[in-house]
């Protein structure tokens, strides 16, 4: 059992819907039996800072930008097409009925203040997932954002432990903003000891990591011991 969580940036490009890439993703997704979390990405960030300019609540900018993520959510579902539950939840109770009824589920943000990352980890949990793939615009995990720092390195293996000192670094809990990956959402992954992986929107590289095979992104898993399953 493998849960993906797609970043919304892959889906609306500064504003542009990628829809060739989505029907090349949907073909692939199709081929799975996956329980699937979008994010909100540029759509999300845009109208989160505005409820802020507007409102001064991170409650109310949350809010909107999950109204981002179920939008992206219903595109994947129908690039996904019928071996997709035909609407996107954010019910993890109503997503594990779905994903056991032998239907890929596609979920979309649940509740203000918690991350589509933290979803995508509860969500594995709920259905007993112990593989978790985040597939973004960034190729893996660096140790420092590779789009403000040109040294920055790419960490090809850490520990659940050393993901969090990652995340606890970088996330600031703001609506809207992105970051490594959530520090909730890590220290969730190292409880029920879910190996996670981290690869590009590159069709190649997404499939490589569901089907088990090494890829060019980066692991994070309990015993660093192995990196294919």
């Amino acid at each position: 059992m493998t849960v993906l969580s797609i970043g919304g940036s892959i889906i609306n490009k500064n504003g542009i819907i990628q829809i060739d890439y989505l029907k090349r993703l949907g073909k692939l997704l199709a081929e799975y039996h996956l329980g699937i979390v979008v994010g909100g990405g540029f759509s999300a960030r845009v109208y989160a800072n505005a409820m802020k300019l507007l409102s001064n609540n991170e409650f109310l900018a949350d809010e909107c930008a999950i109204l981002s993520t179920r939008q992206n959510a219903m595109l994947l579902i129908a690039a996904i097409g019928k071996n997709a539950y035909p609407n996107a939840v954010n019910s993890f109770a109503k997503a594990r009925e779905i994903y056991f009824s032998n239907k890929t589920v596609v979920m979309y943000g649940t509740i203000p203040g918690i991350t589509t990352d933290t979803d995508s980890v509860l969500l594995a949990e709920a259905i007993g997932a112990k593989k978790l793939i985040n597939v973004s615009i960034i190729d893996g995990i660096y140790d420092k954002n590779p789009k403000e720092h040109k040294n920055a390195r790419k960490l090809k293996a850490l520990t659940h432990d050393e993901l969090i000192e990652l995340a606890n670094k970088y996330d600031n809990r703001t609506a809207g903003t992105n970051f490594v990956f959530d520090s909730v959402a890590a220290k969730i992954a190292k409880r029920s000891n879910i190996e996670l992986h981290f690869v590009s929107e590159d069709t190649n590289e997404i499939k490589k990591a569901l089907d088990n095979k090494l890829h060019s992104g980066s692991v994070v898993k309990s015993n660093l011991g192995k990196l294919t399953e």
